[in-house]
């Protein structure tokens, strides 16, 4: 994406093609002595058996500016955490694994959650979560990225990227976003984002009305981009959702606890490609079905935050005003798809766009149905007021499970 366009209401750092990823990895190398950084690495155990993990895990082993690298490992059993313990070992860095599924860190999650201060739902966000517990308790970096484990072009220059914003000692950014465009086998993916998210974001404003909040998330050209970075002092502060939310959650935290002016996203690759979740049409709780009520879910009670009222009414309104909104952006996908020799299926974009259309509504039920609902995981700092000594515990878990 080489253009230098700054538009909305965050910084773009752009691709201008003028730097090598060895010049951004002799900078970094430089400032984090200063700044020493660590990664976190949320994923399945599912996934050290895919095409994408060994690449990655290889070409990190030339990031040697990080101090640190944090990798949350679920759905593993005592085997499969040692199978994973050989399988990273060849990273040069300091790295520790945490076995979410082992009995230290359960019952970790068991003395939180006798205080409901432990995630409720399985996932990518509590995986998350403990992995930022932990990089506070250990405390060895001052700036931690996290991305995902599933980036089949994954090139060393993205996590180069992905820091450089932060720990720039000229620069103020406190949290970095990272953004590419999705394509894979002569396609045009992207489908929550191109199809939901952003005539979303446009419908919300022309049913709502002008709200910055909105400019700002519509300021992101990719918001579901599960590559970001920030600096140590936001971590405490984050309440984040457990589910498919994550991401939209994260980008409202910072809206609310930081200026747009320390806000940045940058570009971290020319194309992009990962696992694709299925649309699951007649299965609410999994695939892009249930993804797509979560983020609605999400933007609606941030929405609430803000003194915006809803009502059965206004998401009746919002659902059409969406339909259509999606409908014409479709044609302006459609055209760039061909144009640059990609292919795409408009009856299947539409028959998402109907999917998505319904979950506003289904979204809308959930959101109506259980007001009382604390769909996000609490502050480490919350946690830390009322659990004093859970950084050592969490230390304690993750050493004896990694010695």
């Amino acid at each position: 994406m080489a253009d230098f366009v700054q538009s909305g209401e965050i910084g773009t750092l752009h691709n201008l093609r003028n730097r090598s990823v060895e010049e951004l990895e002799a900078d970094l190398a430089s400032w984090s002595k200063v700044t020493p950084m660590s990664l976190v690495l949320p994923c399945l155990y599912s996934e050290l058996e895919g095409p994408a993990l060994g690449p990655i895990i290889d070409k990190l082993c030339h990031a040697t500016y990080l101090e640190e690298i944090i990798i949350g490992l679920d759905r593993a059993n005592r085997e499969q955490f040692d199978i994973a313990r050989k399988f990273f070992d060849r990273l040069p860095q300091k790295k520790v694994i945490l076995w979410n599924d082992g009995p230290r860190l359960l019952s970790v999650d068991a003395s939180l959650a006798a205080e409901a201060l432990a995630p409720t739902e399985l996932g990518k966000g509590r995986n998350v979560w403990y992995c930022f517990g932990y990089f506070l308790a250990a405390g060895y970096s001052k700036a931690v990225a996290l991305h995902d484990c599933d980036i089949v072009m994954y090139r060393r220059e993205m996590l180069a990227r992905l820091l450089y914003p932060i720990v720039h000692p000229l620069f103020d950014y406190v949290f970095c976003k990272g953004y590419y465009y999705r394509s894979a086998d002569g396609r045009l993916n992207g489908r929550v984002v191109r199809l939901l998210v952003a005539p979303l974001l446009r419908a919300m404003k022309q049913t709502l009305g002008a709200d910055d909040y909105l400019d700002f998330m519509s300021s992101f050209r990719y918001p579901l981009a599960g590559e970001f970075s920030m600096r140590a002092e936001v971590v405490p502060s984050l309440r984040i959702p457990s589910d498919w939310g994550l991401e939209i959650g994260t980008l409202s935290e910072m809206y609310r606890n930081y200026s747009h002016h320390r806000i940045c996203q940058v570009d971290i690759a020319d194309a992009y490609d990962h696992k694709h979740q299925e649309v699951s049409e007649d299965d609410a709780t999994r695939g892009l079905n249930r993804m797509s009520v979560d983020i609605c879910k999400t933007l609606f009670r941030k929405l609430a935050v803000q003194g915006v009222v809803f009502s059965p009414e206004v998401l009746r309104t919002l659902k059409a005003c969406y339909y259509r909104t999606a409908l014409d952006m479709v044609d302006h996908y459609y055209n760039d798809a061909v144009m640059s020799g990609l292919t795409l299926d408009r009856h299947r974009e539409e028959k998402t766009i109907e999917l998505f259309a319904q979950s506003i509504l289904n979204a809308g039920d959930v959101y109506f149905s259980n007001p009382h609902a604390t769909p996000f995981v609490p502050s480490w700092s919350r946690v830390h007021s009322a659990h004093p000594g859970i950084e050592e515990m969490i230390c304690d878990a993750v050493y004896a499970d990694n010695a």
